[in-house]
């Protein structure tokens, strides 16, 4: 009985991944934990364990991956018309990482070295003036940076202490005229005292 229900979920479970139609969710998901959530434990894995092989595999892995990744970000609106890309990219995922056809080797070997070495100059040269650009950026909009990150925490702040389930914290509401009149009048019983 056990054996017919382990057959029976695997069976299932096939042709939901292989059904063209109204599997888009499931081969998404399967992309992702596929693509991403394995390969991240595995790099963990391999990093914890000290093992250079299983490092220098992965990072193999996640040159394929993320050059793969930046190309269909830019060829998005033309794999989307593809019938069953996802089939396919499901099918390249588990081909860049199987030890048998060792996939993510083959293309770095062939493709992605090959270029780099040809284009390394060049590339470095942008990525330098890009970095360069993004510290100018950062330098410029310091104050505003630093706005922008005090107002996230703040938010994460009070995000993790409702979550946590604590009381609001009571605090005086205030209008802007209000402070400004205040601080005016200080500052007009202080001109006072002066003279």
């Amino acid at each position: 009985m056990a054996l017919m229900a382990s057959n029976l979920t695997s069976e299932v479970g096939l042709r939901l991944l292989l059904c063209p139609l109204g599997s888009n969710v499931v081969l998404r998901t399967a992309c992702c934990s596929v693509g991403i959530a394995v390969p991240v434990y595995s790099t963990f894995k391999a990093i914890e364990n000290k093992d250079n092989d299983e490092q220098q595999k992965w990072l193999l892995y996640w040159a394929a991956y993320g050059s793969f990744s930046l190309v269909e970000v830019f060829s998005d609106k033309l794999v989307s018309w593809v019938p069953m890309y996802y089939h396919l990219k499901f099918a390249f995922l588990v081909w860049l990482q199987l030890p048998t056809c060792n996939g993510a080797k083959q293309l770095y070997m062939n493709h992605l070295r090959p270029f780099f070495l040809r284009h390394q100059a060049r590339i470095d040269q942008v990525l330098g003036r890009a970095y360069g650009e993004m510290v100018k950026l950062f330098c410029a909009h310091k104050a505003e940076f630093q706005y922008f990150r005090t107002i996230f925490l703040k938010i994460i702040g009070s995000a993790d202490h409702f979550l946590k389930g604590g009381p609001e914290p009571h605090r005086p509401q205030q209008n802007a005229t209000e402070d400004v009149q205040s601080e005016t009048t200080v500052s007009a019983i202080e001109s006072d005292h002066e003279d």
